[in-house]
């Protein structure tokens, strides 16, 4: 079996999309953290007073508070993670040249 030649160009761009990947997967990433502790100061994490769940939901509410923050991110955000991986990409740019 013979492998596929590819070319230096082809590579190039292999690692760049690659890269690109990377800076955008940070970008959200960093987007969630902003949102999950936007969250919290809104509120949104606090135990609730009637009925609540105890001491069970008080430890893993910062967790439910993250996972909601992954998934605004993950569906667009507020728009910070583009903000942010189109800065990562100029400063990327800028070390090229």
């Amino acid at each position: 079996m013979e492998l596929p030649i590819t070319s230096a160009a082809s590579q190039s761009q292999t690692t760049r999309s690659a890269r690109l990947a990377e800076l955008r997967q940070a970008a959200t990433e960093f987007e969630a953290a902003f949102l999950a502790e936007t969250l919290k100061s809104a509120g949104l994490g606090k135990s609730r007073t009637d009925f609540g769940g105890g001491i069970g939901e008080d430890q893993f509410q910062d967790f439910l508070v993250r996972a909601q923050a992954d998934e605004i991110a993950r569906h667009g955000g507020i728009g910070l993670a583009d903000i942010i991986f189109h800065a990562l990409v100029e400063n990327e740019n800028g070390k090229q040249d």
